[in-house]
């Protein structure tokens, strides 16, 4: 059965035909078994194969099959044609226009010569005198209009149903496009934050390490203390770059902060003190300083402040080169956070911070302005006046509630 309905769907005009050849065939038996006289039966048999063929293109071509059925209604009218069975075409093609998505005139023109068909009968070829009166023939030619105005609802209906599902269907799809390209668009930005914080983990941790182990094999043999002390720095170092990753993998399994358990908290304005005795600890000099009236922050901007001093810290340790210091100055304003971050050492490459990393690195400033930006701050950053490095951001500040 469902085989015999998807042939009927693949070819609508095959399946036409064939009921334009059953209309065709009852239609001449009409013509042969009421021996008509008026118009001669050649008249009714040309009129039958016309309205056969409205019936076989009626969906290849309506509106021109509609132009042929008027055509044909107004040849009956003129040769006196009585109407027959092969006028059950008018109805088929009067429906097919009101459902096809074609232009409106064709459907208002099949339901005005719907409503006007019956009326025009009864004009043409009046009932016998006696046969009823006139109420009865105005009541028979209302009731002989039902049918068309029927076939025109039912066709009119179907296309407006159509019409809808369309819509549904197109929203449907705009929808699912729209959703893809929002999770796109957040897998994106969750990929670039990951980046940032494994960035940021890793370059400042292992920095760290790596100063303390230059640092502990240099002092080993003359300074066995002081070796250890590097030692200890590096296994401290170690554990919170370990604790920090852990973090990142937990939300990259859940999808979400975890802030107890296993997973540390988002480091904070708070720690950056904690970061900066770290640093020096690490054997880098740095001045530090608050100025105005420290205040609660919303959690962004207390993690982009974080890690923008640590970034900034790593870069100078990484190009500032032999005997180098630096300053990190917090600036409470009234209505935005100031980070001022200089140091006196060789400064990094031209390309790091002007054409953010095209050597292959500078990826550290790229991410400073990534986390600035996504709070609504500015950040600039560039060589200081007399030799060294400067990072100067001004992050915006609201009321934490």
């Amino acid at each position: 059965m469902q085989s015999l309905y998807d042939f009927i769907r693949r070819h609508p005009t095959g399946v036409d035909t064939f009921w334009a050849v059953v209309l065709l065939g009852f239609s001449l038996l009409w013509v042969v078994s009421a021996g008509v006289a008026n118009g001669g039966p050649l008249g009714y048999v040309l009129v039958a194969l016309l309205f056969s063929l409205v019936v076989a293109l009626r969906r290849r071509a309506p509106e021109k099959m509609l132009l042929l059925a008027v055509a044909l209604g107004l040849i009956q009218l003129v040769l006196d044609l009585v109407p027959f069975l092969a006028d059950f075409a008018m109805l088929v093609i009067i429906f097919t226009v009101a459902a096809h998505d074609g232009p409106r005139w064709a459907s208002r023109l099949a339901l005005v010569g719907g409503l006007s068909a019956s009326t025009l009968a009864q004009v043409r070829w009046p009932m016998e005198e006696g046969s009823g009166s006139g109420a009865a023939k105005v009541f028979f030619a209302v009731i002989m209009t039902v049918p068309f105005a029927l076939a025109w609802v039912l066709g009119d209906s179907l296309r407006t149903r159509r019409a809808y599902f369309a819509q549904l269907e197109e929203r449907a799809s705009r929808l699912e496009q729209e959703r893809e390209a929002q999770a796109k668009v957040a897998v994106a930005a969750e990929r670039a934050r990951i980046a940032r914080e494994l960035h940021d983990v890793v370059a400042h941790n292992v920095s760290v390490m790596v100063v303390q182990a230059d640092g502990a094999a240099y002092v080993m043999d003359s300074s066995p203390e002081t070796a250890k002390q590097a030692l200890e720095t590096i296994s401290t170092t170690g554990r919170q770059a370990l604790a920090e990753m852990r973090r990142l993998l937990g939300i990259l399994r859940t999808g979400e902060h975890q802030e107890a358990g296993e997973y540390v908290p988002q480091p904070d304005v708070q720690q950056i003190e904690d970061l900066v005795e770290q640093v020096r600890g690490a054997g880098l000099t740095v001045d530090f300083a608050i100025e105005g009236s420290p205040r609660p922050l919303p959690s962004g901007v207390e993690l982009t402040a974080y890690r923008i001093v640590q970034e900034a810290l790593t870069n100078t340790r990484k190009h500032g080169g032999p005997d180098v210091g630096a300053s990190v100055r917090l600036v409470y304003f009234d209505d935005g956070l100031g980070l001022l971050v200089e140091d006196d050492g060789r400064g990094a490459p031209q390309e790091m911070y002007e054409d953010g990393g095209a050597d292959g690195r500078g990826h550290g400033l790229i991410g400073m302005r990534e986390r600035v930006g996504m709070v609504g701050g500015t950040l600039d950053a560039g060589p200081r006046p007399g030799g060294g490095f400067r990072i100067s951001a001004l992050l915006p500040l609201k009321p934490a509630h």
